[in-house]
């Protein structure tokens, strides 16, 4: 287990906020990799006192951050404790994991897509690419329920993504894109597959049934890259 300790807070929209912390030790973790925080608390949900959580921030930062919704009345007992944290309250996480990282070949086209809270590995990536200046191909499809829940849309403008906004629920004002995301969806913003990898990531319903749909429009299982977010629905909420 890792002290780590809050340093800052910053309100990305209405609803998510990203937790900045300082290690006790060094961590080393490739960008779009998860940890798993313990926060213990008094009269605990079913929910309990841990949590997995992507990292936000990328390593060629000093701070490690979390970005998470909060959903009021709604949200578990973890998440109200978290959110009522004051800078210098400590936690303990493990070691960062997974392999929900690049390919090491920088050839390969990529298409990142995110469901709502499922844009935080992205932006860890990207912050990345976009700090050591290595250059990919990627196309970037958000979305979202309302075009105020979209996240990091500007970093990966910046970054030189081509990026698409879906949203579910638009405004009287909204020219973008509207729906959500099928597979059929995906292909028609992105073009044709060909040797393309492509990321999912989102809300666990949604990233499960884009797998079987993608799989359903021959998108070959070497081509996917799975990453779900356990306790948020489908519908991105």
């Amino acid at each position: 287990m890792i002290d780590v300790i809050l340093e800052s807070t910053h309100n990305e929209n209405h609803n998510v906020r990203t937790f900045w912390f300082k290690p006790n030790q060094s961590i080393h973790y490739t960008p779009g990799q998860f940890i798993e925080m313990y926060l213990p608390h008094d009269n605990p949900d079913e929910r309990g006192i841990k949590h997995w959580f992507t990292l936000s921030s990328s390593p060629t930062e000093t701070l490690i951050s979390i970005t998470t919704k909060y959903a009021g009345d709604k949200s578990s007992t973890f998440k109200k404790t978290l959110f009522g944290l004051e800078p210098g309250a400590r936690v303990q996480i493990v070691e960062p994991m997974g392999d929900f990282v690049l390919p090491k070949d920088t050839n390969i086209p990529l298409v990142f897509v995110a469901g709502g809270m499922g844009v935080t590995p992205f932006h860890s990536i990207v912050k990345w690419l976009t700090d050591v200046g290595e250059k990919r191909t990627i196309q970037v499809l958000l979305a979202a329920n309302k075009p105020e829940d979209v996240l990091f849309e500007k970093l990966f403008r910046d970054y030189g993504a081509k990026v698409r906004v879906i949203v579910s629920e638009p405004s009287g004002e909204w020219r973008g894109e509207v729906g959500r995301l099928s597979a059929e969806k995906i292909l028609e913003l992105t073009g044709k597959p060909d040797d393309k990898r492509i990321y999912v990531s989102g809300p666990e319903p949604m990233v499960e049934a884009l797998e079987k749909d993608l799989h359903d429009h021959n998108i070959k299982k070497s081509q996917l890259v799975l990453d779900f977010f356990p306790g948020y629905t489908a519908d991105l909420k």
